[in-house]
């Protein structure tokens, strides 16, 4: 693969990123420093980055597809307020794959793990914005 600069702008740019954004929000921030990128050259370095396995895409969020530097095997959680997808630093279960095989007349080749919930931020905030005595419903 040919080297591009654009490419690489891409890659550090995700790489700067903890909360795996979408490629709108890395076409933003890139846009500041470089007038000349144009969306559809990060939708494509992004596929390309992708296909190459250098980065991770997520598409089990709903809406846009999300992109994750990290490459090795590891779990995720999703928050249902906010949409923030973080990183699970646990221990990856390597059995899984093996267990899902007696059920798949196929082959299975990994899995992804996505864990739901409402996160601290999120948590927090909420309850903040209960008054003394109030339930939450």
């Amino acid at each position: 693969m040919n080297y591009s600069r654009q490419r690489e702008e891409v890659l550090d740019q995700l790489r700067m990123h903890k909360d795996h954004p979408t490629a709108d929000v890395i076409f933003s921030e890139l846009r500041g420093r470089d007038p000349s990128i144009s969306l559809a050259t990060v939708y494509r370095n992004l596929k390309l980055l992708s296909e190459l396995g250098e980065i991770r895409k997520l598409s089990f969020v709903s809406g846009a597809d999300r992109f994750d530097p990290t490459v090795s095997p590891h779990y995720h959680f999703v928050c249902e307020r906010c949409g923030r997808v973080l990183d699970l630093p646990m221990q990856v279960a390597e059995g899984l794959d093996a267990e899902a095989q007696d059920f798949v007349s196929g082959r299975v080749t990994g899995h992804d793990l996505v864990f739901r919930g409402v996160c601290g931020q999120c948590s927090a905030e909420e309850k903040r914005d209960l008054s003394p005595g109030q339930e939450k419903s």
